[in-house]
């Protein structure tokens, strides 16, 4: 008996998977609208980047402008980026340790144990130059990190164990080293002008503009790069637009800032602060987007036994993870006691961790680890620091302004969740 086959019939030898399927079709990117169409389905894939910390910033400010005019004010905004500072590094930090699917809860008093040896050898009496001394404070809390990751990566703790044994140790040892006086008075100038000091006017256009231009040229080169090898990359109009997009946002940051907001005399400039952590930001982006250590985080953060059979040394990048963090938090620690012109055993490093590891999730990066970048933790730091600045200025206690930020890390926290269950390629 013949055997009639339909046009949608499947031989007997073949399994249905097996079967050619033609493939969907793709979504063009080679032209604007089509990478713009693209971008809205990764965005409802689950990838949303910042759109949800930025949309957040813009809701915070509306709301504390409706309720206090001062809020977006040229002096507030300014000193909100000051009051910042220490969260977005702090955060930054952290973030080298989320994209492991690990935590650091030592970062706070590795801060402040950095600000104490700064300021123990920038005494006058010691006599260390002011670059010596933040230089020895920056190796030593390198070190912590390199003493913290090899016992977490090389021995097999956790890291929870090891960072919170290591807040409570390095607390410990700042307690000690401020002794019976408690604290230590900054006298050195230019420490105290790193949160303190401004530029003038004209070297705040210069540098906007030596910034714009880098960033300018290098945005280039990677898109043309990418276009140029078949990936996937935005079209040269949409290249334009970032870097007029990056223009704008840098004119418009110089003249917030040239903007006279002293009250009995005039105070005006760019912060130092502020570069401070744009340049910490364009490293970490740097090393963690363009480098091979940055790429192998994010393959340990996202599947640690398929990045160890791909060859990579897991022990040594995590440990590397960990000093980098540690790094970032002597920076913190030095522009902390720049900002009060001394350090004592004041420093509450138990809350500057939690709200790092809130600044960095707030920004965006994942707490399963693999996801995540240096501009997340500046975007979490703004956020916490405008809720602080703002319910300040409505004078909100302290108690309503946990229970504020608590409330945005749970919304940031399950944001994250919902999107890492729409992804396709969640595990």
């Amino acid at each position: 008996m013949s055997r009639i086959e339909g046009p949608a019939s499947t031989p007997p030898t073949e399994r249905p998977d097996e079967v050619d399927v033609p493939p969907e079709p793709r979504v063009p990117v080679d032209t604007v609208g089509g990478y713009l169409r693209a971008s809205v389905v990764r965005i409802r894939g689950g990838e949303t980047g910042v759109l949800p910390v930025v949309g957040g910033l813009v809701l915070v400010s509306v709301l504390f402008q409706s309720l206090n005019s001062h809020f977006l004010t040229s002096g507030n905004l300014v000193n909100l980026l000051v009051q910042a500072a220490v969260f977005s590094l702090l955060a930054m930090g952290e973030v080298f340790a989320l994209l492991l699917g690990e935590i650091d809860l030592s970062i706070g008093f590795v801060a402040g144990l950095s600000a104490v040896v700064m300021s123990e050898l920038a005494r006058p009496t010691v006599g260390w130059p002011w670059w010596a001394a933040i230089g020895a404070a920056l190796v030593v809390s390198a070190l912590i990190g390199l003493v913290q990751g090899t016992l977490i990566t090389r021995i097999g703790l956790p890291s929870f164990v090891v960072t919170l044994a290591g807040l409570l140790f390095w607390q410990g040892v700042m307690l000690w080293i401020l002794g019976s006086g408690g604290s230590i008075l900054i006298q050195d100038n230019t420490i105290n002008d790193l949160a303190s000091g401004v530029l003038t006017k004209a070297a705040g256009w210069v540098v906007m503009l030596v910034v714009v231009a880098a960033f300018a040229v290098l945005t280039w080169r990677r898109d043309a790069h990418r276009r140029d090898s078949g990936l996937v990359a935005p079209p040269p109009g949409l290249t334009v637009a970032k870097i007029g997009g990056g223009l704008l946002g840098g004119v418009a940051l110089v003249l917030l800032t040239n903007a006279d907001r002293g009250i009995l005399v005039p105070v005006y400039g760019m912060p130092w602060v502020v570069l401070l952590v744009f340049a910490v930001l364009a490293v970490w982006t740097y090393v963690l987007g363009r480098r091979r250590f940055g790429l192998y985080v994010y393959a340990i953060g996202g599947n640690a036994e398929a990045a160890r059979r791909a060859g990579i040394h897991l022990p040594r990048v995590r440990t590397l993870a960990f000093m980098c963090a540690s790094l970032t938090a002597g920076v913190g620690g030095v522009v902390y006691a720049s900002r009060l012109r001394s350090i004592s055993t004041a420093l509450d490093g138990g809350t500057l961790v939690l709200y790092s590891v809130a600044a960095a999730v707030i920004g965006g990066t994942s707490l399963f680890g693999g996801r995540g970048k240096a501009l997340h933790g500046v975007l979490g730091g703004i956020v916490i620091a405008a809720i602080d600045n703002g319910m300040g200025l409505l004078g909100f206690s302290a108690a309503a302004k946990y229970v504020v930020t608590a409330l945005v890390l749970l919304i940031a926290v399950t944001i994250d969740a919902i999107a890492r269950r729409n992804r396709p390629d969640r595990t």
